[in-house]
């Protein structure tokens, strides 16, 4: 047996061997040289079982090269469209919560303000339609002239100003501030190395910082 039967015979043209066709050659050896492995056996159409090679696809090279794809491209490029949409819509409407948020922030604290004001406001007004009744009662107490239930009374008046941050201040011996003292009489004395409170005429009141009412004093200073 020579070489060329060995690998295959020639076939023959369709054309009755008029030599203007070349010689094409099949590999029939039903044992892969390279391999050493058995061939599957082809199938009359000319093609191996199960490879689909020869002769085109085996659908006969028809098949569309998109059938594999899960997505249409057209359809992703519209969905792209939609959801960079939303994300433009959803910043928008993020935008607008934010800024309706930072107003009603804004809106609630200058109402929390407010409502200090109104409250401070309301309690300076009240200590000043008492002033007259409370710096009786003070007087009353530096001439030892109260005493019984009305200390008692005096005493829970206090408390009850206090309560509403009102505070009294005004002493014999602080260091004179023009910014809470009234001075109504100025006096000199060679030992005094400060200005300092020698008599309250008057005690001051404040509320938190606010003062209502100066302290009005006598005070004593270096001459």
């Amino acid at each position: 047996m020579t070489s060329d039967e060995t690998q295959g015979t020639p076939e023959q043209p369709e054309d009755g061997g008029s030599g203007d066709t070349p010689f094409q050659f099949t590999d029939k050896r039903k044992v892969d040289p390279t391999s050493g492995q058995k061939r599957p056996e082809a199938s009359p159409s000319g093609t191996s079982e199960g490879t689909g090679e020869a002769g085109g696809a085996a659908d006969g090279g028809t098949s569309d090269p998109l059938e594999a794809l899960d997505f249409e491209p057209s359809g992703e490029a519209v969905e792209d469209s939609e959801l960079l949409q939303a994300k433009a819509q959803a910043a928008e409407n993020l935008d607008a919560l934010q800024r309706e948020r930072a107003s009603f922030t804004n809106y609630r604290n200058r109402a929390l303000r407010d409502q200090e004001a109104a409250r401070t406001q309301g309690t300076q007004d009240v200590l000043a339609a008492l002033l007259p009744v409370l710096d009786d009662i003070e007087r009353a107490k530096q001439h030892a002239e109260l005493s019984g239930p009305m200390a008692a009374i005096a005493e829970k008046l206090d408390a009850s100003l206090a309560k509403f941050g009102i505070e009294r201040f005004g002493r014999v011996g602080e260091e004179f501030d023009p910014t809470v003292h009234e001075a109504l009489m100025h006096n000199t004395d060679a030992e005094a190395e400060a200005t300092t409170v020698n008599l309250v005429v008057e005690p001051g009141y404040r509320i938190g910082e606010r003062v209502v009412r100066a302290a009005r004093v006598g005070v004593v200073g270096p001459e």
